[in-house]
């Protein structure tokens, strides 16, 4: 027999020795109800843990693997389609470059079916090959098998293999049978008793134990929340600096600090001032709560509708000519009105209604910002309304803290800029922004509906536009309708006109074509890397071509004397593509993976299938069935017995002789921790020798 052969047949010999670190997120149960009129329907629910999701059937190509559901038998007949019963999701993904449908917590599969002969029973096969994934890890692609009798009312075991039929039967009896172990075959049983690990090539590497522990990585992602109340509060900030804002600051502190008899009650009132602030910005977000608990899905159907994105588009425009100066964006005066009047109630409710006043008046400087977080934050993937709780209450914290210290140290007021034509400069720089976030809005519009049209270097272009306006304006030779006739151009102005253009520089390499990716620091804003004029597929994984076999990757790194990075991935592993694009393609990453290590991309999904007299089944228990029957089966099959791992992406630095060099990682994860993985096994390997 092959070496391969031997390979795949120890693989099997030791599965049933996987440990506890291996995933299973996803439980099934198999029922079978009985519809009436020789009816039937096999039922197959999936339940997962928090945080998983599998995929649906209805996954666009390219992207992720959709779920298949197949019911098979000798004395059945398929009556139409299976269907999914559940919580459809769905949600743009920037890896693939397209919108993914997947289900969490729970789904059920259907699919009808009847008796060709209802006298007799029959034996019911469940099959259902998926994958599941978490905002880290996906798992390699999974096909078991689940099997169920049908036995109508008064037909015997034997009337399965007779002929002769009986009368039909208005009520059956559905029994779940114990499946014995499809890889326990005699001749099975017999190679595998035969085979002597030691004879073997495989049996001397050690993956068990790591050379060195120094590469043990934090693979952990936290949410970031607290990025968007830090985004929040450079907002808040920002928006203090703007005409409707600035101004209002020492008049409303020095109401406050010499309008009270009383000057520790008038710090007071400010400090109860600056609170009613924050509380009044976190209140705007609980509408988005509410929303979400109606509909859960409505923040995903946002974020990857065409239609909406391209609204968002347009308002972010409208934005823009705000802060220009063609017009204002204000509430109705009514609004404004009846909360000034309700100041008059005094005491803490008309502190209240004096900070919702504020809030009201200086709507058309704070609302487009404000917008900006909203668009950010429901084109995130992660949790909408506390998102926007964040960074609202960091909008609202930074105005708090302004009246507040300035409440206590009212001498401060003095050294605050006088107000001037320098606010105005802030409102039209803050319109470029607005400007160029419209275009992400576009961008996403576009790759949802897969029409490709702004592609990546076309995007690039125009952000170079935008760039260069915002620099020609700072340096003098652009005015807006509010800007002084003859403007003073401050130093400060002129500075950050020449980072405007350096920006322009920077930009301009994104243009220009290169195996290497340009322009890290705008990963996740612009199109992806495939989405280019100049991408073909042919190209590879940035420039690089991996060896897709692990014996084959090992005689290379004999050769080249190399340690092996095994690049446990999938096609439709959407974590895989983020750390290709964003973590691979780093300057201080791409060179290792290119010259110090020999890359072994082993693609768990990979439908080629396998000779036949390599083909098998694995009893798993609980009546599920594992199949091995094509290449990714062998390879995820190797990944899980050899490093008690079923996860992808999954890094394992190894010696050509077989021998793991320090502590695999997985999962998507920061630039730094993958680096640290990847110097450490070099590192050591290279000492070693």
């Amino acid at each position: 027999m092959k070496f391969r052969n031997w390979f795949l047949l120890i693989l099997l010999f030791l599965a049933t020795g996987i440990n506890a670190q291996i995933k299973n997120p996803v439980k099934f149960k198999f029922t079978i109800n009985d519809l009436g009129n020789n009816q039937y329907e096999a039922v197959l629910n999936a339940t997962m843990e928090s945080g998983w999701h599998i995929y649906s059937k209805d996954l666009p190509e390219d992207t992720g693997i959709p779920t298949e559901y197949k019911v098979t038998g000798k004395n059945i007949e398929l009556i139409g389609k299976f269907t999914e019963v559940g919580k459809k999701h769905e949600e743009f993904s920037e890896a693939f470059g397209g919108t993914i449908v997947f289900y969490s917590n729970s789904a059920g599969f259907k699919q009808k079916f009847k008796l060709k002969d209802p006298t007799k029973p029959a034996d019911v096969t469940s099959e259902i090959t998926y994958q599941t994934c978490d905002d880290r890890v996906c798992l390699a692609p999974n096909t078991l098998e689940f099997n169920q009798k049908v036995t109508p009312k008064g037909a015997t075991e034997e009337a399965a293999t007779e002929e002769t039929a009986g009368p039909v039967k208005d009520s059956v009896k559905i029994t779940e049978t114990v499946t014995e172990n499809p890889a326990k075959t005699e001749a099975t049983v017999t190679e595998t008793s035969k085979l002597d690990p030691k004879q073997l090539k495989i049996a001397t590497i050690d993956f068990k134990k790591p050379l060195t522990d120094c590469g043990t990585a934090s693979t952990k992602v936290d949410e970031n929340y607290w990025t968007y109340l830090f985004l929040g509060f450079i907002g808040g900030l920002i928006a203090l600096l703007t005409p409707c804002v600035f101004p209002m600051i020492p008049l409303t502190v020095s109401f406050f600090t010499k309008g009270s008899k009383n000057k520790a009650k008038g710090k007071r009132d400010a400090l109860i001032y600056g609170f009613f602030i924050l509380l009044i910005f976190v209140l705007l977000s609980i509408p988005f709560h509410i929303i979400d608990g109606i509909a859960g899905n409505i923040f995903n159907e946002i974020s990857t509708s065409v239609w909406l994105n391209i609204a968002f588009f347009i308002i972010f425009i409208f934005f823009a000519g705000s802060f220009f100066g063609y017009y204002d964006i204000t509430l109705p005066s009514s609004i404004a009105n009846k909360s000034s009047k309700a100041e008059e109630a005094g005491g803490i409710i008309g502190i209240f209604f004096m900070a919702l006043t504020l809030v009201i008046v200086s709507f058309s400087c704070t609302g487009p910002i404000l917008g900006s977080l909203l668009g950010s934050a429901v084109t995130g993937s992660t949790n909408v309304p506390m998102l926007l709780t964040f960074a609202l209450a960091g909008f609202g914290l930074a105005w708090a803290i302004v009246f507040g210290l300035l409440a206590l140290f009212p001498q401060a007021l003095q050294s605050l800029p006088k107000s001037g034509g320098w606010m105005n400069t802030v409102k039209v720089v803050l319109g470029f922004v607005e400007l160029a976030l419209a275009l992400k809005f576009l961008s996403k519009a576009d790759l949802v509906s897969k029409t490709f049209f702004l592609k990546r270097e076309l995007f690039i272009a125009i952000w170079i536009i935008v760039a260069l306006g915002l620099a020609l304006y700072l340096l003098g030779f652009i005015r807006f309708p509010h800007d002084d006739k003859k403007p003073k151009i401050s130093i400060t102005r002129k500075v950050l006109g020449v980072l405007g253009i350096g920006f322009v520089i920077y930009l301009i390499q994104g243009l220009i074509p290169s195996d290497r990716p340009k322009l890290q620091l705008l990963s996740g804003i612009l199109p992806p890397l495939n989405v280019s004029y100049f991408h073909d597929e042919k190209d590879g994984i940035l420039g690089m071509h991996p060896e897709h076999d692990f014996f084959q990757a090992i005689e290379l790194a004999k050769k080249e004397d190399k340690p092996i990075l095994i690049d446990f991935t999938g096609y439709g592993c959407e974590n895989c593509r983020k750390m290709e694009e964003f973590v691979w393609s780093e300057p201080d990453i791409l060179p290792i993976l290119q010259n110090d290590v020999v890359l072994a991309s082993l693609y768990v999904d990979d439908k080629e299938e396998l000779p036949e007299d390599q083909k098998t089944k694995i009893d798993l228990g609980e009546g599920q069935i594992k199949k091995v029957k094509t290449i990714g089966d062998r390879w995820s099959l190797f990944q899980q017995v050899n490093f008690n791992n079923n996860s992808q992406p999954h890094y394992v630095l190894i010696t050509p002789d077989g021998k793991v060099i320090n502590t695999p990682v997985s999962g998507y994860m920061p630039k730094e921790d993958f680096k640290k993985f990847l110097e450490c096994g070099v590192n050591y390997y290279k000492k070693s020798k």
